[in-house]
């Protein structure tokens, strides 16, 4: 995947939990919901942009990490409106699954991307380089 077509999917995402957003109930309970997943929903698309725009592999893994908590808390919030009965799951699954998509896919990436800085402190040895601050 291009980080181009992951923008574009995180954007959708984005998207999505606004709509999900406006349909929940006009409850205490709703309110809330909905006041924690339009933010978290839309925060990993920017994130990702700002990651993309780095000024060094340890603020790009920085940033993916950001992208991951807010997918995860999006995530979390979707599943409760399910289980809490706010909107009928049908409604809901593929966002879910999106969700848990996108959450796989940045994990990834950030994994990738602190395996990468771990190996440039290192020498050819594995040994750490005595100029690396880690």
């Amino acid at each position: 995947m291009t980080p181009e077509e992951l923008s574009d999917r995180l954007m959708d995402f984005g998207i999505r939990t606004d709509r999900v957003v406006d349909a929940l109930p006009d409850t205490r309970a709703g309110r809330y919901v909905a006041g924690q997943l339009v933010r978290c929903g839309n925060a990993p698309g920017p994130n990702y942009e700002e990651g993309c725009a780095a000024e060094s592999p340890a603020d790009f893994a920085h940033k993916l990490g950001i992208v991951l908590k807010e997918l995860r808390e999006s995530r979390y919030w979707l599943r409760r409106i399910v289980r809490g009965k706010l909107l009928p799951e049908r409604l809901m699954a593929d966002l879910v699954d999106e969700s848990d998509q996108l959450c796989k896919i940045v994990g990834k990436s950030v994994a990738t991307s602190k395996g990468r800085n771990k190996d440039k402190n290192r020498d050819d040895h594995g040994e750490h380089r005595k100029d690396s601050a880690t």
